[in-house]
């Protein structure tokens, strides 16, 4: 990573939560769900600040007392269930730029619900960010076996199966080691440059670059069945997280 390149950490946690009531504040080994995600930020040597977006006044003691910065509370506009990611890094840039005069050369996106991510995942994506010039980096898990979307299927109008990607031939692929590489979005860090969270195609620009991680660290907090399961992997794995 260039050592002259500004990132910074955002970590989106509006208050309001379906699955699990005040989710980014629920209790992970001791501390809130917030908390794991600014940790990352705060342990990552190429990351010059942590901020947290929020619009809710509990989370925002909450992350300020684990060492986020919270420089304003959220649009309610900007806080629904619906509100995308890309109007809310606008917005942070916005906010920096004309109260700050600051603009950095790179966002990272630091879910809270994906909270075993490390700070050595944080410095992979800015460093392939940066070095390769790409627009934005995302990190993905690699799709094995039955998961596959050669392998998977859809209804047609008639109520019939039929492969999910139109024209496969099944016979070609019918060991999993014929099948071609294809990874899925884990949620676990995003960077993104500000030129591109700023541009036409917002936040992830036109290039977008992929980086594996190992799927230990990248479980979804997105039920209560995965806060337990989140639990029980920190107790087990404690020397790893």
């Amino acid at each position: 990573m260039s050592c002259s390149a500004t990132a910074i950490a955002v970590i989106p946690a509006r208050g309001g939560s379906k699955s699990i009531p005040r989710k980014n504040l629920a209790d992970l080994g001791g501390r809130p769900l917030i908390a794991w995600a600014i940790r990352a930020g705060l342990d990552c040597p190429d990351v010059q600040r942590v901020i947290v977006s929020t619009d809710d006044p509990e989370i925002a003691d909450a992350a300020r007392e684990h060492g986020a910065e919270v420089p304003f509370l959220r649009p309610a506009e900007l806080a629904q269930d619906d509100t995308p990611d890309a109007p809310v890094f606008v917005h942070l840039l916005q906010w920096l730029e004309e109260n700050e005069g600051f603009r950095p050369d790179a966002l990272v996106n630091l879910r809270c619900t994906t909270p075993l991510k490390r700070p050595e995942h944080v410095s992979a994506v800015l460093k392939l960010l940066f070095e390769s010039g790409c627009d934005s980096v995302r990190t993905v898990d690699r799709i094995q076996g039955k998961h596959h979307p050669y392998w998977m299927f859809k209804q047609d109008e008639q109520g019939y199966a039929a492969t999910f990607v139109d024209g496969i031939d099944l016979k070609r692929f019918h060991r999993r080691q014929l099948l071609p590489p294809a990874w899925s979005i884990n949620a676990l860090v995003d960077a993104m440059t500000a030129s591109a969270v700023l541009g036409p195609k917002p936040p992830y620009g036109e290039r977008m670059r992929l980086l594996e991680t190992d799927p230990l660290y990248s479980i979804d907090i997105d039920a209560p069945k995965d806060l337990l399961v989140c639990r029980a992997l920190l107790e087990a794995l404690h020397e790893l997280v």
